[in-house]
C-alpha cells in the first residue's frame, strides 16, 4: 500500500471516529453518565487500521481487501450474541424476500435428489406459473435454461429459476409416469410465500382450514411473522368465521418469529385491552405496545401449539395470549429468545447490519430470553399450560407426516399412522371448552362465580 493510500485509509477512518463520537457525547449528556475516553475510540481503531494495512501489504499472498473487511466486521458482531449478524451485499436480498414474503420466480419448493443427482419437486405452490405449466410434486427437473442440473448446487438452480416478473424462464421435467423429459417454458410472476396455512390443501389449491366439521374446529398454522402474515391470518380467520368456525387451534410450532410489529398486529386481533408485550434498550426508551378494542375477534375458545422450536415473535404472541387468559398453551417449553433485532442499512442499503438494540418482557413482567448462562430451573420461554413431549423420533415422524400434507396434489395426502398427540392435546381442550367441560375453564368460572357471590353478600 503507497504512503497516499495509507493516508487516504488514515484520513477516511479519522472521519469516521469523529462521526462515531459525537453522538456517543450527545446521548450520555442527556443520561448524565461519566463520558467515554475519546482517545480510547481513536487508540482501537488505529490499532484496526493497523492491522488491516500490515495484512496488506505484509502477507505473504494478495489479499481481497472487501473479504478482510467482511471477515473483520463477522467477527465482531460474532461477539455480541447469536442473533446479531452482517448481512453481505450478496445475500441481503436473500434476507429480504424472506421479510417481504415475495420474489420473482415461477413457484415451486424443491430439494436435491440423491438417487437422480438432480434437483426435485417437492410442490409447487398454488396459483403459480409452474403449477399452471404442469409441473407437479416428485417431477425431476433435469435442465433450467439450457443447463444440466446434474450434481448442479440446489442455490445455482434456484438462483436460475428467480428473475424479474415478465421475463421467460425454461425448464426441463421429468414426470413420474414418463421416459422422456418435457420441456416448459413459462414467465416469472410476483411468487408470495404464504405463511399463513391450513392443514392439507383443498379444492382450487387452497388451504383447507376446518380439521373438525361438525363441532366446527378450524387449524391454522403460522410458519413466520412476514410483513403480510397479520393480514394472512385475518383473512384466513374471516373465512373460517364465514364457515361458522366455534373454536381455533392456531400452531406456532417450528416458528422461529420474524417482525415485532407482526407479532404485536396479530395479538391485538385476540385481546382487547392491556399489554401485549413491552420493550427497552440501552439507546431506546422502555415502550409498552397495548392492545385496542377496535378489530377485536370474538371470544372463541383457542388452543395455542408451541414447541422447542418457537422463537421470537412465537413467544410474543403465545406469551400474550396465555397472559391474558385468552388461550391455553399446548406443546413444550418454547426456544428463549428475547431480544429484539433493528435492521439498519450499511452502504446505502448495499448491506445491513442485524444488531440486538433491545429486549422484551411478556404481559405479565416475566422474562422470556434463555440467557448463555440460563439453567432449566430458570425463568425464560414460555410453558405450556399442558405439557406434551415430542421425542426424537416422533419429530421425524412428524416431518416427514407435514411433507406428505403440505403436496398440492389432485390426490387426498396417504395414510400415516402418525398421531401428532401435540395437535390432539389441543383439539382436546377446545373440544372441552366448546362443551363446557374443560377443568380448567371450569375453575376459572367457579371462582368467578365465588367472587360474585361475595359481592353480593357484601351488598
Amino acid at each position: 500500500m503507497s504512503f497516499d493510500m495509507r493516508w487516504k485509509v488514515r484520513t477516511l477512518w479519522a472521519l469516521v471516529l469523529v462521526l462515531m463520537v459525537s453522538p456517543v457525547h450527545a446521548q450520555d449528556e442527556t443520561k448524565a453518565a461519566p463520558k467515554p475516553k475519546q482517545d480510547e475510540y481513536f487508540e482501537l481503531m488505529q490499532t484496526f487500521v493497523d492491522t488491516f494495512e500490515q495484512v496488506d501489504r505484509n502477507y505473504v499472498k494478495d489479499v481481497d481487501r472487501r473479504k478482510l473487511l467482511e471477515a473483520a466486521l463477522r467477527g465482531m458482531i460474532k461477539e455480541l450474541d447469536p442473533y446479531s449478524s452482517y448481512i453481505p451485499p450478496e445475500e441481503l436480498a436473500r434476507f429480504n424476500q424472506q421479510v417481504d414474503q415475495q420474489f420473482g420466480g415461477i413457484g415451486i419448493q424443491v430439494q436435491p435428489d440423491p438417487r437422480t443427482r438432480r434437483i426435485l419437486v417437492i410442490s409447487p405452490l398454488p396459483d403459480t406459473p409452474a403449477y399452471k405449466a404442469g409441473v407437479r410434486a416428485g417431477d425431476i427437473v433435469t435442465e433450467v435454461e439450457g443447463y444440466d442440473t446434474e450434481d448442479m448446487p440446489l442455490s445455482r438452480a434456484v438462483e436460475l429459476m428467480k428473475g424479474p416478473p415478465g421475463d421467460t424462464v425454461s425448464i426441463k421435467v421429468r414426470h413420474l409416469s414418463a421416459t422422456e423429459d418435457e420441456e416448459i417454458s413459462m414467465e416469472r410472476a410476483i411468487i408470495s410465500v404464504k405463511s399463513v396455512l391450513g392443514d392439507k390443501y383443498g379444492e382450487k389449491g387452497k388451504w383447507d382450514f376446518v380439521v373438525d366439521k361438525e363441532q366446527k374446529i378450524g387449524y391454522i398454522r403460522l410458519t413466520q411473522f412476514g410483513r403480510k402474515s397479520a393480514e394472512e391470518l385475518a383473512e384466513a380467520i374471516d373465512t373460517l368465521q364465514k364457515q361458522g368456525m366455534k373454536g381455533l387451534v392456531l400452531d406456532l410450532r417450528f416458528n422461529p418469529g420474524g417482525l415485532l410489529s407482526q407479532a404485536v398486529e396479530i395479538s391485538d386481533l385476540f385481546i382487547d385491552s392491556g399489554t401485549i408485550v413491552s420493550t427497552e434498550g440501552k439507546n431506546t426508551a422502555k415502550r409498552t405496545f397495548s392492545a385496542t378494542k377496535a378489530g377485536t375477534l370474538p371470544n372463541f375458545p383457542m388452543a395455542v401449539l408451541i414447541n422447542r422450536f418457537s422463537a421470537s415473535a412465537s413467544e410474543i404472541l403465545s406469551a400474550c395470549l396465555q397472559d391474558h387468559k385468552r388461550a391455553v398453551v399446548i406443546g413444550e417449553r418454547s426456544w428463549g429468545k428475547g431480544s429484539v433485532q433493528n435492521v439498519i442499512e450499511l452502504e446505502s442499503g448495499a448491506s445491513a447490519l442485524k444488531l440486538t438494540t433491545a429486549g422484551y418482557l411478556r404481559p405479565s413482567g416475566k422474562n422470556i430470553h434463555r440467557f448463555p448462562d440460563s439453567k432449566v430451573t430458570d425463568e425464560w420461554g414460555v410453558h405450556p399450560d399442558d405439557e406434551v413431549k415430542f421425542t426424537r423420533k416422533e419429530l421425524e415422524d412428524y416431518d416427514e407426516y407435514r411433507r406428505a400434507r403440505d403436496v398440492l396434489n389432485e390426490a387426498d395426502p396417504p395414510e400415516s399412522t402418525f398421531t401428532d398427540r401435540q395437535f390432539e392435546k389441543a383439539l382436546e381442550r377446545v373440544r372441552a371448552m366448546l362443551s363446557g367441560t374443560d377443568e380448567k375453564n371450569e375453575s376459572e368460572k367457579d371462582g368467578e362465580k365465588e367472587k360474585g357471590e361475595k359481592a353480593k353478600a357484601a351488598a
